[in-house]
């Protein structure tokens, strides 16, 4: 789950994103369709999603490139990482990381997976 803040006025008269609706969902489509791959090479075809991977699978469809593992450590360090937070953003990392098609993981990809995390609403 994302919390996605009001549009605000001036945002509506930007101009429309350069990716269509279309193009968005052909890059699911193939994402998925990787996922399966994956899932079916590693002898595990009832799995649909990365967010169904876990231990030792999960390390083995989510290689962390160095940069990326770095990024990871500091982050899970700073912010207080549980094992289950740490595996959840590698998960969505590992998902950023099919949607740009790139078989490991890299710094970006955890980057962006670490904005997903969800946050205490703020007061006040």
């Amino acid at each position: 789950m994302v919390e996605v803040p009001a549009v605000s006025p001036a945002d509506l008269l930007l101009p429309a994103p350069a990716e269509d609706s279309a193009k968005v969902a052909a890059r699911v489509a193939a994402a998925r369709e990787i996922q399966s791959e994956r899932f079916a090479k590693a002898g595990r075809p009832e799995l649909r999603a990365n967010a169904e991977a876990e231990g030792e699978l999960l390390d083995e469809i989510a290689p962390l490139d160095p940069p990326a593992r770095q990024l990871l450590e500091r982050a899970a360090k700073h912010l207080h990482l549980t094992a289950r937070s740490w595996h959840r953003v590698v998960r969505v990392a590992r998902t950023v990381a099919d949607l740009d098609g790139s078989e490991v993981v890299r710094k970006p990809q955890v980057a962006e997976a670490l904005a997903f995390r969800r946050h205490a609403p703020r007061r006040g």
